[in-house]
């Protein structure tokens, strides 16, 4: 039964709205398409994609997949949730 809590639990659940994918999502390419839009310069426009590329690969792949390395990690290390066992003293 742990095991379909752990499952359940998401990092997406513990973020504000403006902290979700689709926000973060829209936000980036709002960004890229307001600064080609407004400018009309590629070579404005092309690091700002890149930065925004970078957002996205850190906030949408890096920190979701250290979440889940950290909570397995958690569930896998007996002792972590609750008091110390009696037999793992010395």
């Amino acid at each position: 039964m742990a095991d379909d809590a752990m499952a359940d639990d998401s990092l997406w659940q513990h973020k504000p709205w403006w902290c979700q994918p689709w926000s973060i999502l829209l936000s980036g390419v709002a960004v890229v398409a307001g600064s080609w839009l407004l400018m009309g310069r590629w070579w404005i426009s092309a690091p700002l994609a890149a930065a925004v590329l970078l957002w996205w690969w850190l906030f949408l792949v890096l920190v979701p997949a250290a979440y889940r390395a950290e909570a397995a990690g958690s569930a896998e290390r007996p002792g972590t949730a609750g008091p110390p066992d009696a037999a793992a003293s010395p």
